[in-house]
């Protein structure tokens, strides 16, 4: 690991790619957190109730991260109700039809892996939107001296990214296997699985993240579009 986050040093040097004590601050907090996370893990894997809670911090944690990122920390609520949109769904089918057993060791891993992937695919839509509408200020004002709705002219400027934002996921889905071995799959066969379960249920994750990104990214836009999933500086120009 010391040799690996010396490559990135060296790289960010070489390259002035300005990340060098910032992927050292990184990798000595990953294995911090992982180190706390994996004692924490070993009482939430052993009850029910404790693997619930962990999941909702999971959650919290990824909802103040995308809100930071994105620039929406006072909007920080319609964050959380569009990633909700998409988590709650994906693990709704995924544990309510049996697909997988409702379990610690199941809820745990399954979970990380849908929130933190739909925090990413909402980061990236948000920051996506918020770019197009500060570059696109004058497309909106025009839209709303024709008399378009305020939500019809901000989707002037913001749905041409709609379709951008989720392409990444789709493109990563069809091209499992073929270009990629994710770490579910990885992660079953380390545990002793069989090819074909790593296959089964790296299928099922990639298939949920595509659907909960789907959703999460069309009711941020929606939220975006009425004016509510927007920086500050953004939602001071919008507003009529």
């Amino acid at each position: 690991m010391i040799l690996l986050v010396g490559l990135a040093v060296v790289a960010s040097l070489l390259g002035r790619l300005g990340i060098a004590k910032a992927s050292v601050i990184a990798a000595v907090r990953a294995v911090v957190q992982l180190g706390l996370v994996s004692v924490i893990l070993v009482y939430a894997l052993a009850h029910m109730w404790a693997a619930c809670l962990f999941t909702v911090l999971m959650f919290a944690i990824a909802v103040h991260t995308t809100a930071n990122r994105s620039g929406v920390s006072t909007a920080w609520m319609w964050a959380a109700i569009a990633m909700s949109a998409g988590v709650l769904p994906v693990l709704l089918i995924i544990f309510a039809t049996g697909c997988t057993p409702l379990s610690p060791a199941s809820l745990i891993p399954v979970a990380g892996i849908i929130i933190g992937n739909i925090m990413s695919g909402h980061t990236l839509a948000c920051r996506r939107f918020f770019a197009d509408l500060r570059e696109g200020i004058g497309i909106f004002e025009a839209g709303l001296a024709v008399g378009l709705p305020r939500c019809e002219a901000i989707a002037l400027v913001t749905e041409p990214s709609v379709t951008e934002s989720v392409l990444p996921t789709v493109d990563r889905t069809a091209t499992v296997g073929l270009v990629t071995l994710p770490g579910a799959f990885v992660g079953v066969l380390l545990g002793g699985g069989s090819a074909l379960q790593a296959g089964a249920a790296q299928a099922l994750v990639l298939i949920g993240i595509l659907a909960g990104q789907a959703v999460t990214v069309v009711v941020a836009h929606e939220l975006v579009k009425r004016a509510k999933l927007l920086p500050e500086n953004l939602a001071d120009k919008l507003h009529p």
